[in-house]
């Protein structure tokens, strides 16, 4: 298990990036898997930086597991902001037009289509997203 602590601020996206891709590296993790868990890391990190803590700031730990026999990657994403199950959120309508669709919505979406599984709980003061990605 690997694990960084990082401020909730989107000026740290890089590190975050940076650490997950290092990991994905070190385990041969397929390019294809490589950039969906990129996309997924991004989408959920800056969600976080933007909501979580709005009385100031915040910090989020990101635990990353690739099991032994390689197979699949697990990120975990724990925070002790407002507590907010975004897989509660409804999928939106991508049968209407761009312009005739709410704004926002599509980033958690993108999420719950490109990965195998996507939890959430809210546990100790703790929001705790976890998504997991076969390969």
């Amino acid at each position: 298990m690997y694990e960084l602590n990082v401020a909730a601020a989107v000026e740290k996206l890089n590190d975050v990036i940076a650490f997950l891709e290092e990991i994905m590296e070190k385990h041969d993790v397929p390019m294809k898997v490589c950039l969906q868990m990129q996309v997924a890391v991004e989408e959920i990190f800056v969600n976080i930086a933007h909501y979580s803590y709005p009385s100031g700031a915040g910090s989020v730990r990101i635990e990353a597991d690739i099991p032994e026999d390689g197979g699949s990657i697990t990120i975990r994403f724990i925070d002790q902001g407002v507590p907010y199950d975004p897989l509660q959120k409804k999928d939106p309508d991508i049968t209407l037009s761009a312009d005739d669709r709410p704004i926002g919505g599509l980033g958690i979406f993108m999420v719950k289509k490109s990965m195998n599984d996507v939890t959430y709980e809210y546990k100790d003061n703790s929001n705790i997203l976890t998504i997991r990605k076969c390969f």
